[in-house]
């Protein structure tokens, strides 16, 4: 679809609750390390479909994380960061691609069934704290990769990968921060070839 007619036909009140949703969401994404690809969905997709909604967020996220990434350079783990980056990437790239054979309906399917598998795979991540050694991590990277490339809201499954590694506090979110905008840049320029 495209974008500027997209765009076009939203109003000035549509335009006022994207940009206090995103200021909401970019807030707890900046404390908490995400949030932003989970609250943004839900009010983006009924204004611009389900097909422009991950591309969106992601060049979004990209800003984010690169804010994030600065803020907290100090915290930032490239050991870690690069382990992940190196499992991830292929598998990114791949559910990027794959989104970009997607109907809308079946995107609505999928970030749906996302956002309902994440409430409860945190909580089983992040009792395996500091108990993931590098095997886990990069298989974990693998997955993460994958549902990243594929769609919005994933930042809380590289969190608690990151968690189970033995990352702590700002590390965390710095680590997190880093990976995603690395993976990022990846996952916008899929979605710039493929035309999306």
């Amino acid at each position: 679809m495209n974008s500027t007619l997209i765009f076009s036909n939203l109003d000035t009140t549509q335009y006022l609750g994207v940009a206090a949703t995103a200021f909401l969401a970019s807030v707890i994404g900046g404390i908490s390390g995400y949030g932003t690809g989970l609250l943004l969905p839900p009010i983006l997709i009924p204004m611009i479909g389900p097909e422009a909604v991950v591309p969106v967020v992601s060049l979004s996220a990209l800003i984010t994380n690169a804010s994030r990434v600065a803020a907290f350079r100090h915290q930032f783990d490239r050991t870690r960061a690069f382990w992940v980056v190196a499992f991830a990437l292929p598998f990114c790239l791949l559910g990027a691609y794959g989104y970009t054979r997607l109907s809308g309906p079946m995107i609505s399917v999928g970030l749906g069934l996302l956002l309902m598998l994440i409430v409860p795979l945190r909580p089983l991540l992040v009792r395996r704290h500091g108990h993931l050694g590098r095997p886990g991590l990069a298989i974990g990277s693998g997955g993460y990769g994958l549902l990243m490339g594929g769609t919005s809201g994933s930042g809380v499954v590289l969190i608690s990968l990151l968690l189970s590694a033995g990352l702590t506090g700002a590390s965390v979110i710095a680590t997190d921060a880093g990976i995603s905008f690395m993976l990022g840049i990846a996952k916008v320029s899929m979605f710039q070839a493929a035309g999306r």
